[in-house]
């Protein structure tokens, strides 16, 4: 039914804009191609300081090599490298720990032109904080997209341009986030996989003593207990002077002599009991599993029936002057909300200059606390955005006409057009667009009503992910650069339409950038009028 159809900009020891230095490179894809050039810059500097003093430093001239050919890839397509989402990861692992570390290594004898470049750039890297968001990202695309360790450690993404690998070194660090997280599940999952590619051979700096340590404790936690003497066993077979293994390893006999006395007691109505609980928990399919299942484009089938009622048509906005002789393309998407996708509706060249006017405003996308009335960021939103008006641009004043020409509605009251680029698994959970009965302040210092409807474009391809999702229909809408979605949040009467709740999910492989224009009711009084109906 669908119409067929950075430069190198970081010099030795040039500063990199003060608002860039550490504000959460990890939600924006666009804000982290930076350091990929401020990576670049400091290979360059640190091969400087090789040729000088090589005899001394082979060590480090081996580790720098592999750094170069790294950078050289990534500068010559940045957003492509950072749309894997193992590179992003390992890109902000490298920056916080691994030069750092190198740093320690030279400063014993360190030639001014490296160690001041070290210095000066060092204050822009990612901190703490973006290589934790970075890997609860990858935990979080694993979740999502069901992908097992060993796939997500070999790099084996789909559309990926640049394959890139998890060391154990990096699967132990993972592991060790989600350890500090009291993610117990993910800790286990990536232990083992650190433990595995150890077994295989693989030469790595991590030590199975340690990973052992953290993995059985983990598997305690989640109530295996003879997995977890097994676990600590082997530890010992290592290291039989492990003060806390030796410890633990009493403990745990201490647990399963109580627990097998106490397990004589247990009767079969218990069992039975149990067993019943556990089939109420395999039937129940809350929003969470639904919107996952979407992501992976496995939600609800449309019937044939109502796909029937589905139509690809030329609009020209109701007879409106500008599109009598152009009509634009237009397709349904989904019947109940309806969602209507535009097709060939933004050019190439006014995404870009939406996304030059963008980024240097990008800033942590945040959400309405409806506790507190105030923006804040969240967890469930991992990405970037900025806002533009209309005066300050006439691409983006022509937008906002084609807006208002294209779906009937004013758009002088709308809010101005949001940007946002999704970073490392960038997402936006389950939500709705419009404010519901018990948030009657939500946009209450706008002065224009609730939010009557939504504009979304895509301006970027994604290579795997990133769908526009409604759990509550299970409807899945996929990006493609060029076009944007329409939908309305209310019914005429105001009402609103809770079948609208969406969501964003997150991007496993690409670089994902939108913009949305959300409308509102002041304005529209004469051009979509009540019904008698509540919710027709």
């Amino acid at each position: 039914m669908a119409f067929n159809k950075i430069c190198y900009i970081v010099a030795l020891g040039l500063l990199l804009p003060f608002s860039y230095a550490h504000t959460d490179f990890f939600t924006s894809i666009g804000h982290m191609t930076d350091l990929i050039n401020t990576e670049k810059d400091l290979v360059v500097s640190l091969k400087d300081y090789i040729k000088a003093e090589e005899s001394k430093l082979e060590q480090i001239k081996k580790w720098a090599e592999k750094l170069d050919q790294l950078t050289d890839t990534a500068t010559k397509d940045p957003e492509g490298f950072l749309g894997h989402p193992v590179n992003a990861f390992k890109l902000m692992k490298r920056l916080n720990t691994e030069w750092g570390e190198l740093e320690n290594l030279v400063l014993k004898d360190m030639s001014d032109g490296f160690i001041s470049n070290m210095t000066i750039q060092r204050q822009f890297f990612p901190n703490d904080e973006d290589q934790t968001g970075a890997a609860k990202a990858l935990l979080r695309l694993q979740d999502t997209y069901n992908l097992d360790t060993d796939t997500l450690s070999r790099g084996n993404l789909p559309g990926v341009k640049h394959k890139s690998f998890l060391t154990a070194e990096d699967c132990f660090e993972l592991g060790k986030i989600a350890y500090t997280e009291a993610d117990y599940y993910h800790t286990e999952l990536w232990m083992e996989q650190a433990l595995k590619q150890l077994d295989e051979g693989e030469v790595s700096s991590a030590d199975k003593v340690y990973i052992l340590d953290y993995l059985s404790y983990a598997v305690y936690q989640q109530g295996d207990l003879s997995k977890a003497v097994m676990l600590t066993k082997r530890l010992l077979e290592l290291d039989p002077e492990h003060q806390r293994a030796n410890g633990n390893m009493k403990y745990f006999e201490y647990i399963m002599a109580k627990d097998k006395e106490a397990n004589k007691s247990s009767t079969e109505s218990e069992d039975q009991a149990e067993k019943e609980t556990e089939v109420k928990k395999k039937d129940y399919l809350p929003e969470r599993r639904k919107y996952e299942m979407l992501c992976r484009g496995e939600g609800l089938k449309m019937t044939p029936r109502r796909q029937k009622r589905l139509f690809c048509r030329y609009y020209d906005g109701n007879r409106n002057p500008r599109y009598i002789l152009g009509p634009v393309k237009q397709e349904d998407e989904w019947d109940k909300p309806r969602i209507v996708r535009f097709l060939d509706i933004i050019s190439d060249e006014e995404i870009e200059t939406v996304k030059e006017l963008a980024k240097p405003r990008l800033s942590r996308a945040t959400v309405h606390d409806p506790e507190t009335g105030k923006l804040t960021t969240a967890h469930y939103r991992v990405s970037k955005s900025a806002w533009l008006s209309g005066y300050e641009s006439p691409v983006v004043s022509r937008i906002n006409t084609r807006i208002q020409d294209l779906t009937g509605l004013d758009v002088s009251t709308a809010e101005e057009l949001q940007v946002a680029n999704y970073g490392v698994g960038g997402q936006y959970e389950p939500h709705f667009d419009f404010g519901r009965k018990d948030e009657p302040d939500a946009f209450k210092e706008l002065g224009t009503g609730n939010r009557i409807a939504t504009w979304l474009f895509y301006m970027s391809d994604v290579s795997a992910g990133g769908a526009t999702v409604f759990p509550e229909v299970g409807a899945s809408v996929w990006p493609k650069k060029g076009t944007a979605v329409f939908w309305y949040n209310l019914f005429p009467s105001g009402e609103g339409d809770y079948s609208t709740r969406h969501a964003a999910c997150p991007v496993l492989v690409g670089n994902k950038w939108v913009s949305n224009k959300w409308l509102h009711e002041r304005g529209q009084e004469f051009r979509r009028p009540c019904t008698l109906s509540e919710l027709e």
